[in-house]
């Protein structure tokens, strides 16, 4: 599997369980996303599981849904807590499989 993608088991990715990796200079890890049944908006749509030095099956982050303010188009964002990691879930460069997302990272805004 390509590195920084989700392979999700559906084009539905708001209640699909997904396969994954990412990689930065700083860390490398392979990831599981497991959907979220909630009722509370805030809540994440997603589980992000990494796996411990020992090989533990752990949440690291989520996954939420978002929407932007200028379009009201739905996005995905991904966290992972324990390296201060956030990226946006986009389509693939040159795919036309919905289910293949890409991780594309940001980073926090510099205060003024």
């Amino acid at each position: 599997m390509t590195t920084n993608c989700i392979k999700f088991t559906s084009d539905d990715i708001e209640t699909a369980k997904g396969i994954g990796s990412i990689s930065t200079l700083t860390f490398d890890l392979d990831i599981t996303v497991e959907p979220v049944a909630s009722s509370n908006p805030m809540a994440p749509t997603h589980r992000v599981l990494g796996r411990s030095p020992r090989g533990k099956l752990v949440e690291c982050g989520g996954i939420w849904k978002k929407q932007n303010k200028d379009t009201g188009s739905d996005y995905f964002t991904l966290t992972v807590r324990d390296h201060a990691f956030n990226a946006n879930l986009g389509k693939a460069a040159s795919q036309d499989d919905m289910s293949l997302q890409a991780i594309i990272p940001w980073g926090p805004k510099e205060a003024a």
